[in-house]
C-alpha cells in the first residue's frame, strides 16, 4: 500500500496544499518498501490529488486542508487522514505498527501563503487565454 505524507524538513506539514514536498511510502509486508520525496510542483485546483493519484497513493496523510480538497482526493478513491503531525519517521512507525491516528484538521484554508499557492496559473495572467499545461 502506498501512503502520500505532506513534508516540510521531514515533518509532517501542517497544510498539504503549501507543503513544499510529498513523501510516498510504499510498505508491503509490514516493511517500509519505497520511499520517494517529490517536491510541490505548484497547482492548478485539483492538479495536487491528481499528482497523489498518479504515484499510486491510497490514502493522504497531512495536518489539514479544506474541504474541497478532501473531496478531491475522495473522488480519486484516496483516504484522508489529517490532524497528524511529527517527525516523518515516527508518522510510518505509527502507520507500521497501526497506531496513525487523525483529528482535527491542523489549518486555516487560505490562511496564508504557501509553495503551491504562487505557482498556480489563472487566465489572469495570459490575458483570458488559458492554456492547458502539464503540472
Amino acid at each position: 500500500m502506498k501512503y502520500a505524507i505532506s513534508t516540510d524538513s521531514g515533518q509532517v506539514c501542517p497544510h498539504f496544499g503549501r507543503a513544499p514536498e510529498f513523501t510516498i511510502v510504499t510498505i508491503e509486508d509490514g516493511k517500509v518498501k519505497e520511499k520517494l520525496v517529490i517536491g510541490n510542483p505548484g497547482h492548478t485546483v485539483g492538479s495536487i490529488p491528481k499528482l497523489i493519484k498518479d504515484h499510486g497513493a491510497h490514502c493522504m496523510i497531512t495536518g489539514g486542508m479544506g474541504h474541497r480538497a478532501v473531496e478531491f482526493f475522495q473522488g480519486y478513491g484516496i483516504d484522508v487522514i489529517m490532524g497528524v503531525n511529527g517527525d516523518i519517521d515516527e508518522v510510518i512507525d505509527q502507520i507500521l505498527n497501526g497506531t496513525l491516528k487523525g483529528g482535527e484538521s491542523t489549518c486555516t484554508p487560505g490562511g496564508g501563503k504557501g509553495y503551491g499557492v504562487e505557482k498556480i496559473h489563472t487566465d489572469a495572467d495570459d490575458g483570458g487565454h488559458h492554456h492547458d499545461h502539464d503540472y
